[in-house]
């Protein structure tokens, strides 16, 4: 296959300064003094200042792509440090847009940048990606990739998509329409039709993710964009790519145009879309629920129920709630572990955040533990508002 048209329009000029300091990219002859210049006049917008948005901003910047918007309405926290190189020990606590403004600021002083630090929702979307040329997605949730591609996708645009999880990553390019020479645009929604069910995929909070996977699938989403921008080589669009770091392999896969798919024709509300609970979790949660508080007064009182600690072992490893018990939730869904509950006490569960924990209570009450209840906001209100001793993760 033939490269695509160049996505951008050179810029006039280079100066002396500039010249010198891409001096490397110009002496590459596909890329050249017209492909610096394709870069130095591309906009180029990244959603999430996180795990793949940090080597991503880096290398957009280093490369030379002369207006970077970075979008992030979230602070540095310590855990951020394992993947999120962009940060630093002395940004926890400040807003990662402006603690990525800062860091690229050090790399090329030449490149322009603007802060995007609100939440991204259903209306502002279209107004924050209008002017860019190229979204870079590096969300960490389906609801806000669902809400980028339907975005781009209203607004003709290009993006790059990626996503990791353990030691797993994917990336990809999604163009909506027609490319010319018999070439059908792809969406994100033609990859993943429908959300998964609420629960039924971890986040990289729940799961965990390799910290220099980040850097890894993040370089190859700048590669993407740096082809696109300029017209040279093959992009990934209409292939995904997945990479396994613990086997060293990586595997394309063709993803063609979903012949069921609706047209999109607005954005839509994509937190109900895609859930962070299931129907049945928050039905279950509704009026079963007690605070870390209430938890710890049911121990001051030496009350008679089981705490039940719904995570993986490597989880209560971290940290858990003394005089916890551990069943992990995929044990309860299966019903495996159904039988070795006590049936005289009742049950009290915890997850990290009380989402998991949630779905493992509407099975116990499926299966008549009716009097049981789980602790709204798990582990980490413990840590918060009980004992602060304890580690957060």
């Amino acid at each position: 296959m033939t490269s695509l048209p160049p996505l951008v329009e050179p810029a006039e000029s280079l100066s002396k300064a500039e010249v010198e300091r891409y001096s490397r990219h110009l002496i590459i002859p596909d890329v050249g003094m017209i492909g610096q210049k394709r870069l130095k006049n591309a906009k180029v917008l990244v959603v999430g200042a996180g795990g793949l948005g940090s080597p991503a901003l880096l290398y957009l910047a280093a490369a030379g792509v002369g207006t970077l918007g970075i979008l992030d309405f979230d602070t540095v926290d310590e855990s951020n440090l394992q993947r999120q190189v962009i940060h630093g020990q002395s940004d926890v606590g400040k807003s990662k847009a402006q603690s990525a403004a800062e860091s690229i600021a050090e790399i090329n002083p030449y490149v322009q940048v603007n802060l995007h630090t609100e939440r991204l929702d259903s209306g502002n979307a279209l107004e924050i990606f209008e002017p860019y040329d190229l979204i870079l997605d590096g969300t960490d949730n389906f609801a806000t990739r669902y809400l980028v591609n339907d975005a781009c996708v209203l607004l003709g645009k290009p993006y790059v998509w990626g996503s990791i999880f353990r030691f797993e990553g994917q990336a990809s390019v999604f163009w909506a329409q027609p490319l010319g020479e018999g070439r059908e645009g792809v969406q994100y929604r033609d990859l993943y039709p429908e959300p998964p069910p609420p629960g039924m995929v971890p986040s990289c909070a729940e799961g965990g993710v390799l910290g220099v996977l980040c850097a890894s699938i993040g370089s190859i989403m700048v590669t993407e964009a740096i082809k696109l921008i300029t017209g040279i080589g093959e992009t990934l669009l209409g292939r995904l790519m997945v990479y396994d770091a613990l086997e060293m392999t990586y595997r394309t896969v063709k993803i063609r145009k979903d012949p069921q798919g609706e047209p999109i024709t607005g954005l839509i509300d994509y937190e109900a879309f895609c859930g962070t609970v299931s129907d049945e979790g928050i039905a279950a949660a509704a009026g079963h629920t007690i605070s870390a508080l209430e938890l710890k007064q049911k121990i001051d009182r030496h009350d008679s129920f089981l705490l039940v600690d719904v995570r993986e072992q490597n989880e209560y490893e971290i940290v858990s709630i003394p005089g916890s018990v551990l069943i992990p939730k995929g044990d309860i869904l299966s019903g495996e572990a159904l039988s070795e509950l006590p049936q005289d006490k009742q049950l009290v569960l915890h997850c990290k955040s009380g989402a998991r924990s949630a779905e493992a209570l509407a099975v116990l009450h499926k299966a008549g533990f009716s009097d049981a209840v789980h602790v709204g906001g798990g582990v980490l209100a413990w840590v918060k508002q009980v004992d602060p001793s304890l580690p957060s993760y």
